[in-house]
């Protein structure tokens, strides 16, 4: 069941997201497609699932390499804000961590020339 959820602005303004709606439930004074006003800002909702990837950035950091790339899906839910979506049972990140030698050595070179 698809929900609609609007989501206040801290600058006034509002958006509206459609979420998943929990399987079997609906309840007799919101039914489907009906919009419901979230438990808090778009913003603050954001805000949290940035503090955790901040966190998460700040781990794979320390590993040392030249580049980080951290990927994970957002879902919106009206009372809980924004949340890190899952895959079964689990919450899901994709970490790529890359390390970029400065030097090659002549040896190496010449294996890659054809």
């Amino acid at each position: 069941m698809q929900e609609f959820v609007r989501f206040p602005l801290a600058d006034g303004g509002t958006v509206v997201v459609e979420v998943d709606g929990e399987p079997g439930l609906e309840h007799a004074s919101v039914p489907s497609g009906v919009l419901r006003k979230a438990t808090t800002t778009f913003e603050h909702a954001l805000g949290e699932v940035r503090a955790a990837a901040a966190a998460a950035l700040a781990q794979f950091r320390n590993l040392g390499p030249d580049e980080v790339e951290l990927k994970f899906g957002v879902k919106l839910d009206a009372q809980a804000g924004a949340v890190i979506a899952r895959t079964g049972l689990q919450g899901q990140f994709e970490v790529k961590l890359k390390w970029v030698r400065d030097e090659v050595s002549p040896a190496e070179e010449a294996v890659a020339e054809p």
